[in-house]
């Protein structure tokens, strides 16, 4: 009896949802002579031709369309048995693969996961901290459960998804001592006021942009940011004011040193869990969500 190969199953999968072999590579981490190879050793032991180019495109042929409805449901399953086995009482550890995207404060973030520790005292979380391209990449190969993002995954990442909302909050802005009297008349005091900013690819960097340009404010900025600790320190030192969620106003002033110069509500941070599923399964990520939506955001 010939076996089918699921990596080469795999393979065809990532490439007829992202659209192209060049944007399976990116998200398989692989070589597009690799990918493509696979591919024909999968048509070879089908016996039959999985797509057709069309121009610079790839799509489906007739047989491939009946064979990505298959492999839908495969790994639709195999993910399915993942999430159940991993919440069995087996006598291990319980793990939760959690993706963290770069930008969200590692104060948000700790406070998002607490709930899974609480929940269950054995378990066992392993973070990953990229970009939301890489996460959603690790995600759709099930190296992840979730993802903790600000944003919602969509385009230009081709992978099938589901965005959980865990809450909305507003955002508040914070100076060490030189700075603190920045609080006097806020916010025409951000005019020409140094500021340290998340990168320009981050949602709630664009955020913060149309609402300067809405209110004809014009900070200097002193930096951008990838990295949201690295954002806390330089302001931490009095380098530039820093916004944060308004959710961790105590903690950001405590662990700090800073003072809270002002908060608006017009910008608004979302945060979302991301999943392969529909219906969140995983134990951990049920409590993340319960607890977020009825305590940290304030029901």
């Amino acid at each position: 009896m010939a076996w089918l190969n699921y990596h080469h199953l795999l393979y065809f999968w990532t490439v007829a949802r992202a659209g192209s072999i060049a944007k399976a590579s990116e998200e398989l981490h692989l070589a597009q002579p690799t990918i493509s190879a696979q591919i024909k050793l999968l048509e070879e032991s089908l016996g039959h031709q999985l797509f057709e180019r069309k121009g610079r495109k790839l799509v489906l042929s007739d047989v491939g369309r009946t064979v990505m409805r298959y492999a839908d449901e495969i790994f639709r399953l195999g993910n399915e048995l993942k999430n159940v086995v991993s919440g069995l009482p087996t006598g291990q550890q319980l793990r939760l693969n959690v993706g963290v995207l770069d930008v969200i404060p590692k104060l948000v973030a700790e406070q998002l996961l607490k709930p899974a520790l609480e929940a269950g005292p054995s378990l066992r979380i392993i973070c990953r901290e990229s970009p939301l391209p890489q996460l959603l990449a690790q995600l759709a190969l099930h190296e992840l459960d979730v993802v903790l993002a600000d944003a919602p995954g969509s385009e230009p990442v081709s992978v099938r998804s589901f965005n959980h909302l865990l809450g909305k909050c507003g955002v508040t802005f914070f100076a060490a001592q030189p700075l603190a009297h920045l609080r006097k008349d806020f916010p025409r005091s951000l005019d020409g006021a140094p500021m340290l900013l998340p990168s320009e690819e981050s949602s709630v960097r664009r955020s913060l942009d149309l609402w300067f340009e809405r209110l004809g404010i014009r900070p200097l900025i002193a930096g951008d940011f990838d990295d949201s600790a690295l954002l806390q320190a330089f302001g931490q030192k009095g380098h530039g004011i820093f916004a944060m969620p308004s959710i961790i106003d105590a903690e950001v002033q405590r662990q700090f040193n800073v003072t809270a110069i002002g908060h608006t509500d017009e910008i608004e941070q979302c945060f979302y869990a991301i999943t392969v599923e529909r219906r969140l399964r995983h134990p951990a990520v049920v409590a993340i969500a319960e607890a977020a939506r009825s305590h940290m955001f304030g029901g």
